[in-house]
């Protein structure tokens, strides 16, 4: 017996919900911005307020919207296009991490599938503005990959080069790395890193970048990402650094 084909026909609310983020975008809306009232934006799209409700409920999931009481309140932008995706993606990562139905060398790997060609883009891409950014995290870094600092520098280096490739729906993909991958696999490989290492694997990408070399910027950032995972594997087969 066919199953019957899936209907492709969408509810009220998330033609609403469409209607919304349409005219977000179209008006260029930031966040922080302000939609209205409940009220007016119900007048405005012609529904009723049970409708907009739930299509504001659907664009709150999606990061898009936040809703605040009191005088002054109503419907704000919360967040960018990129940045909702950013988000979301971020947080089923996370779900999938905590419930264990995806590990850190599947991660690492999609990381591979990122970076990768981010960094080389980067090369494409990079302005001496940039370049300065980029050198500047350097800097700070120093010769050390040991404790706190070091690894909120580490993750800003990187949200540069994905900035600086200049694709926003790929930098919004690979923003779980710095939020969800990178404490536990700091946490877990640090003692066993040695540090000179990945000091001089970042010190090559950026110096890729700054010559305009795409093929070597991702040769760069491949061999640093498979040190990771071959740091990883070792420190999962012997269970201690």
């Amino acid at each position: 017996m066919a199953l019957p084909e899936p209907s492709l026909r969408r509810s009220a609310p998330e033609e609403v919900a469409d209607a919304i983020r349409a005219w977000m975008f179209g008006r260029g809306l930031v966040p922080g911005d302000r939609l209205g009232r409940e009220e007016d934006l119900a007048q405005r799209f012609g529904v009723s307020r049970p409708t907009l409700r739930e299509a504001l409920r659907l664009l709150s999931s999606a990061h898009l919207v936040r809703a605040t009481k009191g005088p002054g309140g109503g419907i704000f932008v919360a967040a960018t296009p990129e940045q909702g995706i950013g988000r979301s993606v971020t947080d089923s990562v996370a779900s999938m991490l905590s419930a264990d139905s995806i590990d850190l060398e599947e991660l690492i790997e999609t990381r591979m599938l990122l970076e990768i060609p981010l960094a080389g883009l980067a090369a494409q891409r990079a302005t001496d503005a940039d370049v300065a950014a980029l050198r500047a995290v350097l800097d700070e870094a120093g010769d050390t990959t040991q404790g706190e600092v070091f690894r909120g520098l580490d993750r800003r280096l990187h949200g540069l080069i994905a900035q600086t490739a200049g694709n926003r729906l790929a930098r919004a993909f690979s923003e779980w790395i710095g939020a969800v991958l990178q404490p536990p696999l700091h946490a877990l490989i640090e003692p066993a890193v040695v540090d000179a290492v990945i000091v001089e694997q970042h010190r090559d990408i950026v110096r890729a970048i700054e010559r305009g070399d795409p093929t070597a910027a991702e040769r760069a950032m491949r061999e640093h990402l498979v040190y990771l995972h071959d740091v990883l594997s070792a420190v999962r087969r012997t269970g201690e650094p």
